[in-house]
């Protein structure tokens, strides 16, 4: 059944995280995505352990962010490899990178040439701290755009402890925010009749997603620092412990609170709890006070008298368990594919799913992330048969 993006082409010339995950977003709502290496291949096809097949040369870390996608070899200095990438341009309805900035000019394949080559052609470009401004050229790697855009100083048990978090956020938020970027240009195309350059960085999207501490640091003039697991404006809401383990509660409003207490036995005449911010100012008097009355439950019990009580609560599972919950396989969150070197194997899926009358939309294959070139020959007769703009 068709997807939102059936019929749009997207050339990939990204590596590393953020490019490929947008790229993957893109080709997980139908579009054909024919991924640009080098000889030496994307870098993450390198990045491990763990590697997996019969000659352990295969990066779980690639599995990771290229499925949905074809493969093609490609050495850009030379005449065959420039002339291949023109005809993809030329066929093509978005453009991917994340070179530093300057790189594709270089080559020969900056804006305005692919805009001649292109008009319609919607150019996503990703980089580290952004194209232009006083340090436009640094190089970005996840951990530092953690570390340089705020995101570490409030991640952590304290602010002491500056913690990463442990996913590489920095990327996969502009691979987001780029795949988003590219499906209002390709809207705005249908208006007008041309593509558009999407810029995105790692900076950007880590700041994007502030949300709260960053108006806290704007208006309030308060700088947020890491305090660990428990939210720095609700009280109780966070991790605490029970007899049998951890649970997760997040009294979200004093309704809740009130049926919170009465559950287990918290004074709400007690000046110290008799509003939010009156906890949230006692905040560790109301940690203690909390695990105290969770010391001797079973987790089983617990979640059943926080469920009865209307309290959201929540385990904290490994991943191996929630690969393995009924409710995370119910959501096709996980995906069987046909690998040409490891055979069937399961990856996480995609996180959006599409209905409508006739009931839920689905890709009718999911494509394995592709080998090394695996697609050259496919993608050059499609080349041959497929007309430029």
């Amino acid at each position: 059944m068709a997807l939102p993006l059936d019929g749009i082409v997207v050339v990939d010339l990204s590596r590393a995280l953020a490019g490929p995950h947008a790229s993957m977003m893109l080709g997980d709502l139908g579009a054909k995505v024919i991924k640009v290496e080098s000889s030496a291949g994307d870098d993450t096809r390198g990045w491990g352990p763990p590697f997996v097949g019969e000659e352990q040369d295969i990066s779980t870390y690639f599995l990771s962010c290229n499925r949905n996608k074809e493969s093609i070899v490609l050495d850009l200095k030379s005449d065959d490899g420039r002339d291949t990438l023109t005809a993809l341009v030329q066929r093509a309805d978005v453009l991917v990178e994340n070179f530093r900035p300057g790189v594709l000019d270089r080559l020969g394949f900056g804006e305005e040439r692919l805009r001649e080559l292109n008009d319609q052609l919607v150019q996503l470009s990703i980089s580290g701290f952004g194209h232009d401004g006083p340090e436009g050229g640094r190089a970005g790697y996840d951990q530092i755009a953690q570390g340089e855009a705020g995101l570490m100083s409030l991640t952590g048990p304290d602010p002491d402890h500056p913690t990463r978090v442990g996913v590489p956020i920095g990327d996969l938020l502009a691979g987001m925010y780029g795949a988003y970027g590219v499906v209002a240009a390709l809207h705005e195309r249908n208006r007008t009749g041309k593509g558009t350059v999407v810029r995105t960085s790692l900076l950007a999207a880590i700041v994007g997603v502030h949300a709260f501490q960053g108006t806290r640091q704007t208006v309030a003039g308060q700088t947020p620092r890491a305090q660990g697991n428990h939210h720095p404006s609700i009280t109780p809401y966070g991790l605490f412990t029970c007899a049998e383990g951890m649970v997760q509660i997040a009294v979200g409003s004093e309704g809740l609170w009130q049926r919170f207490a009465a559950e287990f036995g918290l004074d709400t005449s007690d000046p110290r709890l008799a509003t939010n911010a009156d906890r949230v100012a006692n905040r560790e008097v109301v940690i203690d006070l909390v695990n105290a009355a969770f010391a001797d439950l079973g987790l089983a019990e617990l979640m059943e008298r926080l469920n009865a009580a209307g309290v959201p609560a929540g385990e904290v599972r490994t991943l191996d368990r929630v690969y393995d919950w009924d409710q995370t396989r119910s959501q096709g969150l996980l995906i069987d594919v046909e690998h040409p070197d490891l055979g069937t194997v399961q990856l996480p899926g995609p996180p959006l799913r599409w209905f409508d009358a006739e009931g839920e939309r689905r890709r009718g294959e999911h494509l394995a992330p592709p080998a090394l070139g695996g697609d050259e020959a496919a993608i050059r007769a499609w080349l041959e048969q497929t007309p430029p703009r």
